[in-house]
This record gives structure tokens, C-alpha cells and sequence, in this order.
């Protein structure tokens, strides 16, 4: 009787470093492709307390992440229930919208240029404000974009992301271990704190064993100083572009 030898096929371990909220559809979509998330939250969302929101004369709201969503339902219970127009920066961001509540959704499936582009083509000037929904920081001016093109625009910030001090102690030794193949980096501040924290864990060089897969070139550029073994970036800023820029798990990364 012969023996029949058993193979052992590595997973791919893919780090996360969104926040808590938006990492699981992102978890169960790199799962489905037969790779492993590794969740390492480096933002922690916080929800600020304010001044009651009155949206009167406001004809449309505007969300640059499905965090402002979140903010704005917790500050503004029924501000789902108020007909008015969402215009969101991205899909994820339209999705948080339509999961919230709002039913007049539009997404513009870019950047903040984007979105600014496709709510002056919406939007009328006469037609009231335009209420952007925005965290302690920002990328782009969007009220300022608005506003040039002869907009009413507001901005009220409802949330900030608190960033973390330190790299777990699990991802740390993973790192070390050469156990993460691929990190997503959605945003430049994210980049940057990534490489302040893998400096400050003396995991600097451990770059070189992973590929960086990021949202856009303003991420690679936040994450340089690290000498990644190779670097790929999303084809348009989204999820979905960064998981084709991810690939699978067999080609190799």
C-alpha cells in the first residue's frame, strides 16, 4: 500500500487596518477569495457630541465616508426619515446611506473632486444648503469646492479617528514572524501612522516580506518610507478596485 503524502497550502494573511466598522465586509470579501484577514484597527471611530442639527434649508447631505453615515444617525435619529438628497464619495459610503435609511442615494464613485463635481450637477444654487457630514479630518475642501461653483455649503463635523499607539502584541509577532503577506491601506494618515507604528516596534525592515496594497498614490507615497516588497495601487479610489488590485491568491503576491 502506498502512502500518500498530505500538502499543506499556506493561506494568505492579509492585514486590515480600517476601523472596526468598516473592516467586516471587508474581512468576509478577502475571506471569499481565499484569503485571510488579519484585523488590526489603526482608527477608532468617536462619535462627538454637538448641538441638536437643524437641517431646515438644507437641500441635500453629503457623506466623504460611511463614518459620517454613522455619526449623523447617532447625533440625528430621525435625519434618515428627512427626505433629503445623499450625495456619497464612494459605493461604501452610499451603501452605509441606503443601509441607514436614506432612499434618494447617489454616489459618486470617486474622490472628493468627484463627488463635488456631481452634486454641482445635481445641486442648484437656489436650492439651498448642501450639509457636509465630516470628521476632525478631512481630505479635500468640499464645502470650498461647493462654494466656488456658487453653492451654499456647511459643514458640520460629528466624529473623529483616534489613532492607535501601538501594534498589537499577536501582529507584532506575526510580522516578525513573516506571517502577512499583503496590507490594505485605504488612506494617507493610515499609511503614516502604519509606518510611525512598524518604526517604533523596530519591524521597519520586515516591510520588504510584504506587499502594500493601496487606495491611491497619495497612500504610497504617506507609506514610502518603508521598503515594501512590492507595492500595488487601486485602478479608482474604492473597495472593489482595491481588492482587484489585491488579486488572488495564486498570482503570486
Amino acid at each position: 500500500m502506498t502512502g500518500r503524502r498530505e500538502v499543506t497550502v499556506a493561506v494568505m494573511r492579509v492585514l486590515v487596518t480600517r476601523p472596526a466598522e468598516d473592516a467586516g465586509p471587508l474581512a468576509e470579501a478577502l475571506e471569499a477569495r481565499g484569503f485571510e484577514p488579519v484585523l488590526e484597527p489603526l482608527l477608532e471611530i468617536r462619535f462627538l457630541a454637538g448641538a441638536a442639527l437643524d437641517l431646515a434649508g438644507v437641500q441635500a447631505l453629503a457623506f466623504t465616508s460611511a463614518n459620517g453615515v454613522r455619526a449623523l444617525v447617532n447625533s440625528a435619529p430621525g435625519a434618515n426619515d428627512s427626505g433629503h438628497r445623499v450625495f456619497a464619495v464612494g459605493a461604501a459610503t452610499a451603501k452605509a446611506a441606503s443601509d441607514a435609511g436614506f432612499e434618494d442615494v447617489i454616489s459618486a464613485d470617486g474622490d472628493v473632486a468627484a463627488l463635488a463635481e456631481v452634486i454641482i450637477a445635481e445641486c442648484p444654487p437656489q436650492g439651498g444648503a448642501v450639509l457636509h457630514v465630516a470628521g476632525t479630518r478631512r481630505a479635500g475642501d468640499l464645502v470650498a469646492a461647493l462654494e466656488d461653483a456658487g453653492i451654499e455649503a456647511q459643514r458640520v463635523v460629528l466624529y473623529e479617528a483616534v489613532a492607535a499607539r501601538s501594534l498589537s502584541e499577536s501582529l507584532r509577532h506575526g510580522i516578525a514572524a513573516g506571517e502577512i503577506g499583503t496590507v490594505l491601506i485605504f488612506s494617507p494618515r493610515t499609511a503614516a501612522l502604519f509606518v510611525n507604528l512598524m518604526t517604533d516596534a523596530g519591524l521597519a525592515a520586515h516591510a520588504h516580506g510584504m506587499v502594500l496594497v493601496a487606495l491611491s498614490p497619495a497612500v504610497v507615497e504617506a507609506a514610502s518610507a518603508l521598503s515594501w516588497g512590492a507595492v500595488r495601487i487601486a485602478d479608482k479610489p474604492d473597495g472593489d478596485a482595491l481588492l482587484r488590485a489585491l488579486g488572488q491568491p495564486a498570482d503570486g503576491i
